[in-house]
C-alpha cells in the first residue's frame, strides 16, 4: 500500500485502546508510530490459545520491559481475560510503567465477557477508514464513493472482489465462530434489510418485518452490528429545541462502499436515492473521523422537526456549532435551503453549510454553497 500520511494522532504516555473495524489500517499505522514496540498479534491461533489459556504469560514479558515502552496486542478481543492481567499489572508497583496498546474490531466479546475496559485507566481512540483529505490528489469522488474509503479495499489489486468479500469475512470471523446469532442466514437477511435504512430515520419494527422475525431478534441483532463497528445510530439534536423535533434516531453503514455491497440492486432499484444516500453517508463517515481525530469531545447529530424541516448533520461542541445539509444535485434550488434556514432562526449563532454536486462555491443569504469534492478536500483543517 502507499504510504498515506493519517490524521490518528496516538494519546501522549496513555495506554488507550484503538477500535476500528477490520480493514481500516490499525496494525499498520501503530507498526509505523511504535517502531521498537513489543506486539503479540493475536489474530494468530497459535497465540490466542497461549493467552487464553495462560493469560500469565504476558506477564513474564511485562517483566522483561522498561518503564515508558509500549507493548501492542492486536485484536485483544480475541483473548479478553488478558485484560483483567493487565489491570492488575497497572495497579502494582511490581510491574514496569509500560504504556499498553490495544487494539480491537469488535466490542462484543469484551462487553459480553464483562470487561470493564480497565476502569478508564486506558482511553478509548477510535481509526476510521481513509478520508479525503488523506488521499488528497489520489481522491476520486465518482470511484471512492462506490467503492468506500476502506485502506484494505484502496490496496487491493481487485477492489470490486475484496469489497464483496468484505462482509462475509465478518460473517465469518467474528460472528460465526463466537456463535452469537443462532443463525447466520438470518443475520446475513437483517445487514441487507438494514441497507434500505442507512441514511434514514430507523424503524426497527419495519425492519423485523422485512426479515420475518421478532422485534427483539432484531434488536439484538442492531446490538451485534454496532459492537463490530459495521454501523452506528445517530442522534437527534434536540439542545433547547424550541420547535417539536423527533424522537426517532438514523442508521449509518460505517463506509459507503459497504453500504452499497449491501444494498439489493434489481429492476425497481431508485439508483438516484441510493447514491443519495450513499452520498449522505459519505459525508457523514467523514464527519465522524474528523469529530474523532480533533480529540475536542465534540458530538454528531441530525436535526428533524416534525413538520419535516431538517438538517442531515449538527456538529456540537465547546467551540464548534456547525449546521449541514447534503444534496446529491448539482443545482441549487430553494427548497435545498429550507431546513437550514428553519434551523437557523433557533439557533442563529450556528455555521451553516450546503454541501452539493455542483461546480461553483456560492453564498445564499448566510448559508455556505459547497461543491462536495471541495468540502470533503478544504473543509476545517484536522
Amino acid at each position: 500500500m502507499e504510504n498515506i500520511k493519517r490524521h490518528f494522532t496516538p494519546p501522549s504516555n496513555q495506554s488507550y485502546f484503538l477500535f476500528g473495524p477490520r480493514g481500516t489500517g490499525k496494525t499498520k499505522i501503530l507498526r509505523e508510530i511504535y517502531q521498537n514496540a513489543v506486539k503479540i498479534d493475536l489474530l494468530d491461533e497459535r497465540k490466542i490459545f497461549e493467552f487464553n489459556a495462560h493469560p500469565e504469560n504476558l506477564e513474564k514479558i511485562v517483566l522483561a520491559m522498561k518503564d515508558g515502552e509500549h507493548l501492542i496486542l492486536d485484536e485483544v478481543q480475541k483473548a479478553p481475560n488478558l485484560l483483567a492481567k493487565i489491570h492488575q499489572m497497572m495497579e502494582s508497583p511490581e510491574y514496569p510503567r509500560i504504556i499498553y496498546v490495544l487494539t480491537g474490531s469488535s466490542a462484543r466479546k469484551l462487553k459480553r465477557d464483562g470487561v470493564d475496559l480497565l476502569s478508564g485507566r486506558a482511553i478509548i481512540k477510535n481509526l476510521y477508514p481513509f478520508t479525503a483529505k488523506e488521499l488528497g490528489g489520489k481522491f476520486n469522488l465518482e470511484e471512492r464513493l462506490k467503492l468506500g474509503m476502506l485502506p484494505l479495499v484502496w490496496a487491493s489489486t481487485n477492489p470490486v472482489d475484496t469489497l464483496e468479500s468484505y462482509i462475509a469475512l465478518y460473517l465469518r470471523e467474528e460472528i460465526k465462530l463466537e456463535r452469537v446469532v443462532k443463525k447466520l442466514e438470518t443475520f446475513s437477511r437483517f445487514l441487507e434489510a438494514m441497507a434500505f435504512s442507512h441514511a434514514e430515520l430507523l424503524n426497527i419494527s419495519n425492519v423485523s418485518r422485512e426479515c420475518g422475525v421478532k422485534r427483539s431478534t432484531c434488536d439484538g441483532h442492531l446490538e451485534i452490528l454496532e459492537d463490530l463497528l459495521l454501523g452506528h445510530r445517530l442522534q437527534p439534536f434536540k439542545i433547547k429545541n424550541r420547535k417539536q423535533t423527533v424522537s426517532s434516531e438514523k442508521f449509518y453503514y460505517f463506509d459507503s462502499g459497504v453500504f452499497l455491497s449491501l444494498h439489493q440492486v434489481g429492476p425497481l432499484t431508485d439508483n438516484q436515492s441510493i447514491m443519495g444516500r450513499a452520498l449522505e453517508g459519505f459525508i457523514e463517515q467523514h464527519l465522524q473521523a474528523y469529530l474523532a481525530y480533533r480529540n475536542c469531545n465534540e458530538k454528531l447529530y441530525f436535526w428533524r422537526t416534525k413538520a419535516g424541516a431538517e438538517v442531515d448533520f449538527i456538529l456540537y461542541g465547546k467551540d464548534l456549532f456547525h449546521a449541514i445539509e447534503v444534496k446529491a444535485s448539482n443545482k441549487i434550488i430553494p427548497r435545498d435551503l429550507v431546513g437550514l434556514k428553519s434551523f437557523l432562526e433557533d439557533y442563529p449563532t450556528a455555521n451553516a453549510t450546503l454541501v452539493y454536486n455542483g461546480k461553483y462555491k456560492v453564498k445564499h443569504d448566510n448559508i455556505m454553497c459547497i461543491p462536495v469534492e471541495e468540502f470533503l478536500l478544504n473543509w476545517p483543517t484536522i
